[in-house]
């Protein structure tokens, strides 16, 4: 019986270290001290994808996004940009080419976007809820 135990054990302890990590919800951040609290989706998409480059209050926007392949990435382009990573590729050759834009900068993870944002208040991007302190404010969820 407690070899039974001990092998159920085992089972359930090296499941859960195979299994892929669930990720949370992610959200949209700014500086603190931004007077930015909330923007919608279409607003969003266009600072990212580089056809606004202002908030609403005329302040600049300068966004900041996570490397291809991060979970939080994912879901923001799913849920935001609602382009694929080809889609996404396509569209910034495509205004590279024509002098029209450049991608937003890229950084490694959420730790990066939060330290950008938390040192300058034209900066916005998205990160783990997780991840969340006093360093940035959120002015979207991402569910």
């Amino acid at each position: 019986m407690i070899r039974i135990k001990i092998a159920a054990s085992i089972i359930a302890c090296i499941t859960a270290f195979l299994s892929p990590p669930s990720f949370g919800e992610v959200v949209v951040v700014v500086n603190p001290n931004s007077s930015i609290s909330e923007l919608d989706d279409k607003w969003l998409s266009a600072i990212f994808l580089g056809k606004k480059k202002k908030y609403p209050d005329g302040s600049l926007a300068v966004p900041v996004e996570q490397e291809t392949g991060t979970p939080a990435r994912d879901k923001f382009n799913e849920k935001v940009i609602k382009k694929s990573e080809v889609q996404l590729k396509a569209f910034w050759s495509q205004r590279i080419f024509t002098g029209k834009g450049q991608p937003p900068k890229q950084v490694s993870g959420s730790a990066d976007v939060k330290k950008l944002v938390s040192e300058n208040p034209a900066i916005i991007g998205y990160i783990d809820a997780s991840e969340v302190d006093n360093t940035v404010k959120i002015i979207r969820k991402l569910e």
